[in-house]
C-alpha cells in the first residue's frame, strides 16, 4: 500500500519530524471530504436507501398494504392514516414511493453491474490483446455508441417474449419484468465503462513490472486478473458511480413508456405513467415520484464528480 509521507516543521526550530505514513485510500478520503456536494450526495443517497428499506416496518406497523386497492379511498389527501394520500385505486401512495425506490435503485445497481463487468472484460481484453482483437472490439464498441439509445431501448423493450418461447405467464411475470429491464440497460450501456477500461490497459500494460511479469512466464489472464486491473480501480470505480445515476433515469423512462417494471409491481417510473393523465386532478402523484427521480440522479452525478475529485492525482493534496 503506498504512503505519502509530510514533513512538519517543529515549533521549536531544529530538524523537520516526518508525520505518520498516509494511505493512499486516507488521502482520497480527505479528498473526498473537502467536495461538499459529494458529501451531500452521499448522505442523501443514505437516507434515500433508508427510506426505501424502511417500506416493510412502515406497512407493518401502521397496517397497510401498498397493493391492495380500495376504490372508496381514491385520492384521499395527507392524513394520519395516508401520510401522503392515496392514488386513483386507493393504494397508500408513501408505501408504494418506498417500494418504488427500492426497485428502482436495486434496477440501477444490478444493470450497471452486469453492464459493468462485461464492458470491463471487452477493454481489458481490447487493450490488453491490441491488434485485430482491439479493432474488432472497439468497432463493436463505436457501433454501439452510434446507435440511438433510447429508440433503441424502446425497441428491445417492446419484445414480445411469447415469441421466444416464453409461456404467457411466465412473459408477464414479476421476476421476468425486472430482469428483463436489467438486462436490456446492461446490454446498451457497458460502451463508456469499456472505452475507459481499454484505454487505462493500453497505459498500465506498458509498465514495467508487466513487463516482469510476462517475462517470469505468466499467462495473460493472470497478468490481466493480478497487475492490470487492480491498476485501473480508479477510473472503472468513477465510471460505476457515474452510470448509476444514468441507468435508474433510463429505468424510469422505460416503465414512464409502458416497457419496464409491470404494475402493480411499483417503480418510480411507472408510478409516473400512471400519473400522467392525472397532472390535473391529482398533481401530487406525478410530482412525488418525479422529486424522488431527479433528486436520485443529481446525487449520484455529484457523488461521481467527488470520487473523480477524490482519485484524480491532480488533485490538491
Amino acid at each position: 500500500m503506498s504512503t505519502l509521507d509530510t514533513p512538519i516543521a517543529p515549533s521549536g526550530g531544529g530538524k523537520p519530524r516526518t508525520a505518520a505514513p498516509q494511505t493512499i485510500w486516507a488521502l482520497r478520503w480527505r479528498r473526498f471530504r473537502g467536495h461538499r456536494t459529494g458529501v451531500a450526495s452521499l448522505v442523501v443517497l443514505a437516507l434515500l436507501v433508508v427510506f426505501c428499506l424502511m417500506a416493510g416496518p412502515l406497512e407493518a406497523w401502521r397496517g397497510i398494504d401498498a397493493t391492495q386497492t380500495d376504490l372508496f379511498k381514491r385520492y384521499q389527501p395527507i392524513s394520519a392514516e395516508h401520510w401522503l394520500g392515496t392514488d386513483d385505486a386507493g393504494r397508500d401512495v408513501l408505501a408504494r414511493l418506498m417500494y418504488g425506490g427500492q426497485v428502482s435503485l436495486l434496477v440501477g445497481l444490478l444493470a450497471t453491474l452486469i453492464g459493468g463487468v462485461f464492458g470491463v472484460s471487452l477493454g481489458l481484453l481490447a487493450g490488453y490483446y491490441g491488434g485485430r482483437l482491439d479493432n474488432a472490439l472497439m468497432r463493436l464498441t463505436d457501433g454501439m455508441i452510434a446507435l440511438p439509445l433510447l429508440p433503441l431501448l424502446i425497441v428491445l423493450g417492446a419484445i414480445d417474449l411469447t415469441k421466444l418461447g416464453f409461456s404467457t405467464e411466465a412473459a408477464h411475470s414479476q421476476s421476468i419484468a425486472f430482469w428483463r429491464i436489467i438486462l436490456i440497460i446492461a446490454l446498451v450501456d457497458w460502451t463508456p465503462i469499456a472505452r475507459i477500461v481499454r484505454a487505462a490497459t493500453l497505459s498500465v500494460k506498458e509498465r514495467d513490472y508487466v513487463s516482469a511479469a510476462r517475462g517470469s512466464g505468466a499467462n495473460a489472464l493472470y497478468i490481466m486478473a493480478r497487475h492490470i486491473l487492480p491498476n485501473t480501480i480508479t477510473p472503472i470505480i468513477v465510471a460505476f458511480t457515474l452510470t448509476v445515476g444514468r441507468v435508474i433515469l433510463f429505468e424510469s423512462v422505460l416503465s414512464f413508456l409502458g416497457f419496464g417494471i409491470v404494475p402493480p409491481t411499483p417503480s418510480w417510473g411507472n408510478m409516473l405513467n400512471n400519473a400522467q393523465e392525472l397532472v390535473t386532478t391529482a398533481p401530487a402523484l406525478a410530482i412525488y415520484p418525479g422529486l424522488l427521480i431527479f433528486i436520485t440522479v443529481i446525487a449520484v452525478n455529484f457523488l461521481g464528480d467527488a470520487m473523480q475529485h477524490a482519485f484524480d492525482p491532480r488533485s490538491e493534496k
